[in-house]
């Protein structure tokens, strides 16, 4: 019975040097030093960056953040979206060929396998021959350093949320948590194998960014193009010969454009939504016009309109920044000096006002209403901090319980609050009042102020 689907084909990526090879390494570089050293950098008595969702606190260097601090997350949000779009418009899948974590994993993964077993056709033929002690030893050695490099990316990433040097030691003393080897070890699942075995399977069918970019896309985009006027027609020739004696283009049909493609596609039939614009074809067809004695540039990064009017580099440059990439950018830095001002304006407590729902509003001995609130004050900076509590909004309104409240650094208290009215001071019904909390140093000046908005009920 016939199969109504072909089978995959393994791809054996070919390694390539050049100028967009030296910049995917660089990016490679950059994002593992982030990622990997951010959890053991020290900001003071803490990890710098930690997201302690059990205390349900963000610390980022000097900030620290609240579930009531959403907004900022939100703008992130905005920031990292428009920032697509604005790589998109400018190049294409700039993201995915040179900083997406799909890349930058397959990237040292192929370069352990590449160290291993050799380039592609010593890995060709590895695959192919009959189980050996040599193949067996390689195999092993290789997949063991791929588990090393994910289970270090898995316990890297659970290091985020639970201190890494508490989680280090919970590590060899064997008593993580439940949930902390779960995210370890899945975490290192998913690294392993989309790293290792789903590749370009990922780019290709999982990702959906490799579906809508053609959305984003427009003929001044630059992206990795063929230069099939110049190209064509492809053929074999001798280093010597003159192609248009033999009535042949700049391309000498080697395929080593395709060889060393991470997901298998050939440049010289057009744009495919597989191809991550990663150049890695441009790197190496530069490489075969400089053995054969062409200029360069017949796989290269341009754009439709450049190819179609025959745009020299600065004509094309001059095109790529049109209106909407010029949007874009003005969007982002509104959005960006719109997020640094509201962190830089930030006071360092938030204040969260609940009413008492066991009891609206009672009567108290001497006759007064009485009404119960539950204040919880949130200190966001590290250090101790005095507070100061005041309420307005009605004649005679009092506070009976303490004014004067201290937090502790980087830490939310639950306040009891109780106001009192002498009856027959306000009418029945609700009433609007104002909670002010003033933040003061230990002579008792004001520091900064937060008001926050109730109601006082008054029965009938």
């Amino acid at each position: 019975m016939r199969s109504l689907y072909e089978a995959t084909q393994k791809i054996y990526p070919r390694s390539v040097h050049g100028i967009f090879a030296k910049w995917r390494w660089i990016m490679v570089v950059i994002t593992q030093l982030v990622f990997y050293g951010l959890p053991w950098l020290e900001w003071g008595q803490r990890q710098a960056v930690l997201f302690d969702l059990g205390a349900r606190r963000f610390y980022i260097f000097g900030l620290v953040l609240y579930p009531q601090d959403f907004i900022y997350l939100t703008a992130i949000l905005v920031i990292s979206a428009f920032s697509l779009f604005l790589f998109t418009a400018v190049a294409g899948r700039l993201w995915c060929g040179y900083a997406c974590p799909q890349t930058v994993y397959s990237e040292i993964f192929m370069w352990v396998e590449r160290k291993i077993e050799g380039d592609r056709t010593a890995r060709i033929k590895l695959d192919d021959a009959n189980m050996s002690t040599e193949k067996l030893f390689k195999k092993w050695y290789k997949h063991i350093v791929w588990l090393t490099i994910s289970m270090w990316t898995g316990f890297t990433f659970v290091g985020y949320f639970t201190p890494i040097h508490d989680l280090g030691m919970s590590f060899f003393l064997g008593n993580m948590s439940s949930w902390e080897v779960f995210w370890v070890f899945f975490y290192a699942f998913a690294t392993y194998g989309n790293a290792g075995f789903m590749r370009e399977q990922v780019c290709k069918y999982m990702c959906p960014y490799a579906r809508f970019q053609s959305a984003m896309f427009d003929k001044d985009t630059l992206i990795v193009t063929y230069d099939a006027e110049r190209g064509e027609p492809r053929g074999a020739r001798s280093k010597k010969s003159d192609p248009a004696a033999l009535g042949l283009g700049s391309c000498v049909d080697c395929s080593l454009c395709v060889q060393v493609c991470p997901t298998g596609i050939d440049i010289r039939q057009g744009l495919q939504y597989e191809c991550i614009g990663c150049g890695a074809c441009a790197d190496v067809c530069d490489t075969v016009m400089d053995k054969v004695g062409y200029p360069r540039g017949l796989v290269k990064y341009s754009t439709e309109n450049a190819m179609k009017n025959h745009w020299t580099s600065e004509q094309t440059m001059r095109h790529v920044f049109r209106p909407r990439v010029l949007l874009y950018i003005i969007i982002l830095l509104v959005v960006v000096a719109a997020l640094l001002t509201s962190l830089g304006l930030r006071k360092p407590f938030k204040v969260d006002v609940e009413r008492d729902r066991a009891s609206l509003a009672r009567i108290v001995s001497g006759g007064n209403i009485e009404n119960v609130y539950r204040l919880q004050i949130m200190n966001a900076a590290e250090r101790p901090l005095d507070f100061r509590l005041n309420v307005q909004g009605l004649p005679n309104l009092s506070l009976v319980t303490a004014r004067d409240v201290r937090v502790a650094s980087t830490e939310s208290l639950w306040v009891l609050v109780r106001l009192q009215l002498p009856y027959d001071s306000a009418p029945a019904g609700s009433h609007p009042i104002v909670f002010t909390i003033h933040s003061v140093n230990e002579g008792g000046q004001v520091l900064s102020e937060l008001q926050e908005k109730s109601v006082f009920l008054v029965p009938r």
